[in-house]
């Protein structure tokens, strides 16, 4: 990561934030995401860190404290990544890891002992890059839904 630094979410670099979220969850609206960068950064069970490389960010990761069920955690909270996104240009180049242990110790100083994850089953890139970080998969679930009328 030379000449690139982490930092946390701010009102300066929510605008950004947002943008990233974009390109990771391309369904939804930049009003959505930058309600949801607002409502984070005023969170005190949720944060942000971005990475930027001179002028431009690159990456991000989205971290909470969950204290409802977490697939294969004994204590709570729970530290949760809930979304982790690096530019397709940078990949491959320990951003990523470095982020998952930036995340870590935001978790470790909120008093957590576990992290936990999770990824779409079609997501065969995240699932090795979680396996790569540390992370054992737990369990594979398959949703359904019907409308009830």
């Amino acid at each position: 990561m030379n000449g690139m630094r982490i930092e946390k979410i701010t009102k300066q670099n929510i605008t950004e934030l947002a943008s990233l979220m974009l390109e990771m969850w391309e369904d939804s609206l930049f009003e959505k995401a930058y309600e949801d960068c607002k409502r984070i950064l005023a969170s005190e069970t949720e944060t942000c860190f971005l990475v930027k490389d001179q002028d431009i960010y690159i990456a991000f990761v989205y971290l909470s404290l969950r204290h409802d069920y977490v697939e294969g955690a004994k204590t709570h909270p729970v530290g949760y990544m809930e979304g982790l996104y690096v530019k397709s240009a940078y990949r491959n180049r320990g951003i990523g890891k470095n982020l998952v242990k930036a995340g870590e110790t935001w978790c470790k100083e909120q008093g957590c002992t576990e992290f936990a994850s999770d990824t779409e089953t079609s997501n065969t890139d995240s699932q090795l890059f979680h396996k790569y970080v540390g992370f054992k998969e737990i369990n594979r679930i398959v949703c359904f839904h019907k409308e009830l009328k």
